[in-house]
């Protein structure tokens, strides 16, 4: 077993890790930047290392300063998180040089995944559906790219190899705008990610976002946790997520979740992993692969039951997992409504003081977050401030608690987006489940 972790992130998800290391018995050392030192996790932690000033260019994207914190306190091991760092591969092959435990997936399966044509041609081995495309990366041949944006059919989307997080991605609509959509793609895809190479895939029009979470550890074993349904987006963020997710049959989890498996299988993945899908007329069609926890992953342990964060520490220790598949039964439903400090309505960032918090409790309700009365959220960081998550024993019932929950918080001194959340709960169309992923932006004018 693992004996001592650095925690290389902050926030919910720093806490989520020194909670399920406790549970462990491991011990835990909390790297932090100096406008951090009074967060949860930093008080909590076994020992603390502050790794820089308020930047993450500074602090938490030092690779050397994180390195050197599990170094000077003797840990076996760093957890990663999710964003910062979580999918770099340059910094998963450091920590394995450097002679620490990486939890999370080998650093060239890292490098695999994290190139969006590689990962397409990876799970078109394994049998997983892709959305049509070039195939591979777009070349200089003009009337061969015309050709072949002919064959695919309008509207189609250029997206860079190197990108994510809903940047490096152009809609084109006609013939006569593609070429030039190409070569503008190609310089941002350059500045953004250092890589200007790209890609063309059929555009699909009203997708909903439904993704699996998979577990797989170094014996040759993996599973999948059932689907999750993502859909409410803004500006290719997620607001709302919910599993399992509306209308999907158990046909189709049990087809796309082995799929799922087997291209862990066959790439040899360890870890806890996400493959993303666009779900469109009864089909999915793959769009990447996440290789590090996910920000949703509480509603797909609601209604599994299984501990995904400690599932990822016992992996990374080498032993098996602690489920087979025939082990997972999805019971109930739960909603995530991820907490932000922002203006629910221009959207802009809130730090500040919190002069006043209350939580709310009740069956089925939990409440991920690094916040206490007296906290001052940061201007230097990601908005959310924490995860909203209920369960019931069907979807009414937890979106029922929701709404009761969304009622009861109070947090006061900064803005937050509750009353948008409060807003989605009481929507229609949600409610009826399986909206776009374009429902959420148009209904707010965006």
């Amino acid at each position: 077993m693992i004996e001592k972790v650095v925690i290389a992130n902050r926030g919910e998800i720093a806490l989520r890790i020194l909670r399920a290391c406790r549970e462990l018995g491991i011990k835990t050392v909390a790297v932090h930047s100096l406008p951090d030192r009074d967060l949860k996790h930093v008080r909590f932690a076994d020992e603390t290392v502050c790794i820089g000033p308020a930047p993450s260019s500074e602090s938490y994207l030092q690779i050397p300063n994180l390195i050197s914190a599990a170094e000077v306190t003797d840990a076996t091991a760093i957890h990663p998180g999710y964003g910062f760092l979580s999918e770099n591969a340059d910094f998963a092959e450091r920590v394995e040089k450097s002679g620490f435990i990486f939890i999370g997936p080998r650093s060239e399966t890292i490098r695999l995944m994290g190139d969006k044509i590689t990962a397409i041609a990876a799970m078109k081995e394994s049998g997983v559906p892709t959305v049509p495309g070039s195939g591979g990366p777009l070349g200089s041949d003009s009337s061969e790219i015309l050709r072949m944006g002919r064959q695919i059919g309008y509207p189609v989307i250029i997206k860079a190899a190197g990108g994510g997080g809903g940047r490096g991605m152009r809609v084109v609509h006609t013939e006569a705008a593609l070429l030039n959509a190409i070569a503008l793609t190609r310089a941002e895809a350059a500045t953004a990610f250092g890589n200007d190479t790209v890609y063309m895939e059929k555009f699909l029009v009203n997708p909903r976002h439904v993704e699996f979470q998979v577990l797989a550890d170094t014996h040759g074993n993996a599973i999948h946790l059932g689907e999750r349904d993502c859909s409410m987006q803004r500006r290719h963020q997620k607001v709302v997520e919910e599993a399992p997710a509306p209308g999907i049959t158990e046909q189709q989890r049990r087809t796309i979740g082995e799929r799922c498996a087997e291209a862990c299988r066959r790439i040899g993945y360890r870890g806890a992993g996400t493959f993303e899908f666009l779900y469109e007329n009864g089909e999915f069609y793959f769009i990447e692969m996440n290789t590090r926890v996910q920000v949703e992953h509480p509603v797909t342990e609601m209604v599994t039951g299984v501990d995904i964060v400690k599932e990822q520490i016992l992996i990374a220790s080498g032993q098996p997992l602690s489920y087979a598949q025939q082990d997972i039964t999805l019971r109930g439903h739960a909603v995530e409504c991820r907490i932000n400090a922002e203006d629910s309505v221009k959207f802009l960032p809130s730090p500040g003081k919190i002069t006043q918090l209350h939580v709310p409790g009740g069956p089925g309700v939990r409440f991920d977050s690094h916040i206490y009365q007296g906290y001052t959220v940061p201007p230097y960081y990601d908005s959310m401030i924490g995860k909203l998550i209920t369960f019931g024993a069907n979807r009414e019932s937890a979106i029922a608690r929701m709404r009761i929950a969304l009622s009861e918080m109070v947090i006061d001194g900064i803005k937050t987006n509750i009353p948008l959340q409060q807003e989605i709960m009481k929507d229609a169309a949600f409610i009826a489940g399986g909206a776009n992923i374009h429902y959420l932006e148009h209904k707010l004018g965006l």
